[in-house]
Parts: C-alpha cells; sequence; structure tokens
C-alpha cells in the first residue's frame, strides 16, 4: 500500500504563500530599486547646478572686470587686487560658493574662504550641520543606498582630494580659463560627496586678466536625492504592507480551499465505502478551484456509482454462478448413487451442460468486467457506419436457412463516426444474433442507418414476436434474458445486450428499444436503434 503523502500544516506560511509572497515583493522591489538608483535624475540635477554656478561666474567676473581694471598713469589698463577681493567677497557672501582668482603666474590673488591680506590670512569654513536623529530604519537605508549608488554610478567621476583642495596650484580648468576658455568640472570627495567647479576668464576687451574659479559642494544635490529617495522608500513601505497584506489574503483565498480539498480527498481515500464523505461545493466561485471542486465532486460521485455498480455486479455475478454450480453438484451426487447406466447418461448430459454455461458465463463475465479499462486504453479512429452494416449483412446472410439481411442507407452520407470499429462491430453483431434468434421461418432482418443533425442513428428490425410489455429498460440489465420458448435454457448468459448498451454509452451515445406495430395486427417485430455523434460534429 502507497504511504500517504505527508501533510504540512503545522507551518506558519504554506509554501503557496511564501511563493506569492516572493514574486509579489520582487515584483515590487524591483521597480523600487531602479527608481531609487536615481542616475537620470541626479545628472540633471548636477547639470542645472553646473549652469547655474556658470551664471554666477559669468557676473563675477563681469564683476571683476568693470570694477577692478585700472588705467596706470602710462595708460596700460592691470587687475587691481584689493578691490577685486572686496567684490569677490561681497559675491560670494550670499551665494555660498568658494570663489577664487588666478593670476597668469597660477598664484590665488583671492579666495573668498579668506580673510585679510596674504600672509594675514584668515580661513573661512563652513561649519558642519547638526547632527540629526533621524530615522532609525530609513537613515541606513539612505545611507546604503548612496554608497551603492557611487560605487555603480560614480567610476567616471574625478577623486578630489583634501591635497588638491588645500593646493594654491592651479586646477586643470583653471588653466583654460587663462587661455580665455570657460571649463567645468564635477569631481567628488574621498568620502563620495561631489564639488562642482567653473572656470570663467576675467577678461576686459578680450584682455585676459586672470581666472576665476568658483566651486561648490553637491550638498544641495545630495540633500534632494535624499528627499526623494526617503519619498520613495515611505512609498514602498505603504505599497509593500499593502502587497503583504493582499498577497497574504490571496495566497489564503487559494490555499484554503485547496486545503479543504485536499482533505477531502484523504477522507475518500480513507473511506472505503463512500457514504460519508462529501466534497466542498465551491462552484459559486466561478474560477479555476470552483471547477477543481466541482470536478471531485463528478469524480466522487462517479466513483460512488462505480463501487456501488461493482458491489451490484459481484452479487449478480454470485447468484447466476451459485444456479449452474446448484445443478451441478445435484447431478453429480444423484449419479454417484445410481446404477441405472441410461440414468447415469442423462446426468452426464445436464452436467455438461452445466459445465458449458458455467465456462460462457465466466467467458462473458470476463468480457463484460475488463471493458471499461479496454475502451479507456484502446486508441479511436473514423468508423463508416454505413459500411459496417455493409459487412455485417454479407456476414450474416450467408446462411441459406436463416432469415434475409437487407441494408437500407436513408439520406446521404457521411455516416461516420469516432470510435473503436472491433467493439462497435461486437455491438451490431449481438443485435443481428438476437435477431436471428427471434426472426421467424420466412422472416427479415432490415439494417438501416440515416443522419439526424450530428447524428448517426442505425436500426436493427426484425419480424419477431417483440419484446414483453414492461421490458423495454430490463432487456439491457445483466443477466437478465428474455428467449424463445423453443431454445434450450442456459444457452445465453444474459450479457449480451448489458455490454452492447455499455460499449454504446462509452462512445458518446445512446441505445433504446422499442416494438413495431403494423397497424391493428399489434407487434410486428422489435426494433433496436444505436444513436452515435457524427465525426466533427
Amino acid at each position: 500500500m502507497t504511504a500517504p503523502y505527508p501533510r504540512r500544516r503545522d507551518r506558519l506560511l504554506s509554501p503557496l504563500t511564501r511563493r506569492i509572497l516572493t514574486v509579489n515583493v520582487v515584483a515590487l522591489a524591483i521597480p523600487i530599486a531602479g527608481l531609487l538608483y536615481l542616475g537620470p535624475y541626479r545628472d540633471n540635477l548636477i547639470q542645472a547646478e553646473m549652469e547655474a554656478l556658470r551664471t554666477q561666474g559669468e557676473i563675477f567676473a563681469g564683476a571683476l572686470g568693470e570694477g577692478a581694471i585700472k588705467i596706470t598713469v602710462v595708460g596700460d589698463e592691470v587687475l587691481s587686487i584689493v578691490p577685486a577681493r572686496h567684490i569677490i567677497r561681497r559675491l560670494s557672501e550670499p551665494t555660498r560658493v568658494r570663489a577664487r582668482l588666478y593670476l597668469h603666474d597660477m598664484q590665488v590673488a583671492a579666495d573668498s574662504n579668506q580673510l585679510g591680506a596674504a600672509g594675514t590670512a584668515v580661513r573661512v569654513e563652513d561649519l558642519p550641520p547638526l547632527d540629526s536623529e533621524g530615522d532609525a530604519v530609513v537613515t541606513p537605508l539612505l545611507d546604503m543606498m548612496e554608497e551603492v549608488t557611487t560605487l555603480l554610478g560614480d567610476q567616471h567621476i574625478e577623486v578630489y582630494t583634501n591635497a588638491m583642495r588645500n593646493s594654491n596650484k592651479a586646477l586643470p580648468e583653471v588653466e583654460k580659463a587663462l587661455k580665455g576658455e570657460i571649463a567645468g568640472v564635477v569631481r567628488q570627495w574621498e568620502d563620495g560627496g561631489l564639488i562642482l567647479s567653473v572656470a570663467l576668464p576675467v577678461q576686459r576687451y578680450y584682455k585676459v586678466f586672470g581666472a576665476l574659479s568658483l566651486s561648490k559642494d553637491g550638498s544641495e544635490i545630495e540633500a534632494a536625492l535624499r528627499d526623494v529617495r526617503s519619498t520613495i522608500l515611505m512609498v514602498f513601505a505603504g505599497a509593500l504592507v499593502v502587497t503583504v497584506a493582499l498577497s497574504v489574503y490571496l495566497a489564503g483565498a487559494i490555499a484554503r480551499p485547496l486545503n479543504r480539498l485536499a482533505l477531502a480527498a484523504e477522507r475518500v481515500r480513507r473511506n472505503v465505502a463512500l457514504d460519508s464523505v462529501n466534497i466542498p461545493d465551491m462552484t459559486g466561485r466561478g474560477d479555476e478551484i470552483g471547477d477543481l471542486s466541482g470536478m471531485l465532486r463528478d469524480m466522487t460521485d462517479a466513483l460512488r456509482m462505480r463501487m456501488v455498480g461493482i458491489e451490484r455486479f459481484a452479487a449478480d455475478v454470485a447468484h447466476e454462478i451459485k444456479n449452474p454450480l446448484t445443478s451441478l453438484r445435484s447431478a453429480v451426487e444423484t449419479a454417484a448413487r445410481i446404477k441405472n447406466p441410461e440414468q447415469q447418461q442423462q446426468l452426464m448430459t445436464i452436467i455438461r451442460e452445466d459445465v458449458d454455461r458455467l465456462d460462457r458465463l465466466i467467458s462473458d463475465i470476463s468480457d463484460a468486467s475488463r471493458l471499461d479499462a479496454e475502451l479507456s486504453r484502446d486508441e479511436t479512429e473514423p468508423v463508416d457506419i454505413s459500411s459496417m452494416l455493409s459487412m455485417l449483412s454479407t456476414l450474416h446472410g450467408t446462411d441459406a436457412d436463416g432469415p434475409e439481411v437487407i441494408v437500407q442507407t436513408v439520406g446521404s452520407g457521411p455516416f461516420t463516426v469516432m470510435g473503436n470499429e472491433g467493439r462497435l462491430v461486437q455491438v451490431f453483431r449481438n443485435l443481428i444474433t438476437n435477431a436471428q434468434s427471434f426472426s421467424p421461418e420466412g422472416g427479415s432482418i432490415r439494417l438501416s442507418v440515416r443522419r439526424n443533425g450530428d447524428l448517426v442513428e442505425a436500426s436493427v428490425e426484425d419480424d419477431g414476436p417483440g419484446i414483453p410489455d414492461g421490458k423495454l429498460d430490463a432487456i439491457f440489465d445483466r443477466f437478465y434474458s428474455e428467449r424463445p420458448s423453443d431454445e434450450k435454457f442456459g444457452t445465453h448468459s444474459g450479457l449480451g445486450l448489458s455490454i452492447s448498451k455499455q460499449i454504446v454509452e462509452a462512445h458518446g451515445g445512446e441505445i433504446h428499444a422499442e416494438n413495431r406495430t403494423n397497424g391493428s395486427k399489434g407487434v410486428a417485430g422489435a426494433r433496436f436503434t444505436v444513436t452515435l455523434p457524427l465525426l466533427d460534429s
């Protein structure tokens, strides 16, 4: 006996729930991760800051070109350092940028971060912002996201070291500005922060007197990115809660009914009689689970009917076999006691007939018991009913002493069905054989085939006494036998019509019997009609 499949009901989350959660959360996390990266948005912010810094630089350079250039007594124009320092300091205070003025000898003549003259300068630096407690969950996530972004997206940005920051040497963009060009560059600190720089020439009438360098850190850009990421994370948290809740609900809506169906199926497996097993009716759901519930209910009902049929069949078989066995035992016991040879010969004849009857019964019972299995395994093929009846009429019409077999085709074909040709031949041979046994001398058997919509109707008629009243349905029962009065008892097992009905129904068709009438003369014979679905109907 196969061991029962292990059930796992002790887990907090079923495997199906975990799979649904994983799929939904991953599907939600992928676009969120893309939004958190914000690469194009960051590039746009940097570009906007560089444009603004360049505009500020043009204002600074213009002011220096107009206010810090003086004319010497000999008429030469020179850059005056003191006014330039004042202009740079006054203009840089509200803008929070660092402005430096470079001369042609690459020396820094003015720096907004220094107060006083050269040699007595006081460096001015912004204090770092006050630490805020922030959010214990969001802040680490934002920090981690910034580190990942730095690793993934900033490999092409030059690192701005502290040595470069404190050096008085001109940077490459300053050298370009001293040649009359405008240059901008984006660098990043060693710790990952951005530094934006723009260098412009300080000139008057196309004469370059020096280079102005404006620089600022990317704290505003990082703050904007951090705010967007924080908003996205909060939206993600809310969406995650809703997703998890809906996923759990969806998994429950699927897993709970499936678990109920699985428990019911397990009860079906354990309850052999199926007398107290009910599959939950979920057909009202209108979905696949409802369809599964309906199919399981139909399957259970069919199984219950099959088991009831097997029990009845077993009882009928036992009853039918018991009769010849009883007769056989009685004849054997009697034969052992009598001495008369003639009487012993009569008893031996009875014994042989009972043995033949038992052999016939067992053969028919074996055929009937394996019929369903064979029909389910056999391959079907197109079968022309008209050609089949013509072949059978030729086969059964060869007996000169038997009734004439006539075939009639009504209407035009095709008369092709999908089925097992051997089994369908068995059906019509049974019907023709029965008709022959009931046909009177000089009678005939008529085979006809016609189309009725998307069905093929084939009938077998005889000129016999017909079927007794009230027995039109009973003749298809197992072991029921209604034979001619002059036929020897036990010649037929009573399974022929039952097997025929079983074969026809397995092909999706129907078989029924009726009596033919001939006006006032009454019953003129019996008619058996087989209805089968037309191929490709």
